[in-house]
């Protein structure tokens, strides 16, 4: 049982990584693009199927499409995105400057990046009092005795204060990347 509690927590952390690599730091990123979709003949794919993603220079982001004819279809995936960038293209690769981030949009991000973490914690505790009900119904259906269930769900409550603290952690640690300037 702490095995899969161990498992399925692990992924919420997994997921919370994925959730913020998307958020923009004042660093280039390549994860930036990740759900960015782009019309590639017909059919919605992921930016980086259409290209190679690479990050040349700190604030610069750039794609070199594998079909150069689809230069303009990339350009406009990522108008369209909800990042408010700009990019250009000189016919070969598509360059993607990232302008500098406003003190206001910082503190923007830091709230974003708070929610995003506060959404993980709550992940990790629903995980917490599935397994405390598995506990439970143990004691009745198996009849677990009570001093070992109660210590299963000490034991449940330690798995889960390590990972609130990996996500503080993580969390603290995309806070001062975002408002490093």
């Amino acid at each position: 049982m702490l095995e899969d509690l161990d498992n399925r927590m692990q992924k919420s952390i997994g997921a919370l990584k994925t959730e913020l690599a998307s958020i923009r730091t004042g660093r280039a990123n390549a994860a930036l693009l990740d759900h960015v979709r782009v019309s590639y003949y017909g059919s919605e794919v992921p930016m980086n199927q259409v290209g190679n993603l690479s990050v040349p220079e700190p604030r610069m982001l750039m794609i070199t499409p594998w079909d150069k004819t689809q230069i303009a279809v990339i350009e406009k995936a990522i108008m369209k995105s909800d990042l408010g960038l700009t990019p250009t293209s000189d016919g070969e690769v598509v360059r993607i400057m990232l302008p500098e981030l406003t003190e206001d949009r910082r503190r923007d991000l830091v709230k974003q990046v708070k929610a995003v973490g506060e959404k993980a914690k709550v992940s990790i505790r629903s995980i917490r009092r599935d397994a405390n009900d598995s506990v439970k119904h143990q004691v009745k259906d198996d009849g677990l005795p009570e001093d070992e269930s109660k210590r299963m769900q000490d034991r449940v409550q330690k798995v889960t204060d390590k990972f609130i603290a990996e996500i503080d952690q993580i969390i603290e640690h995309k806070e001062a990347e975002i408002l490093t300037v």
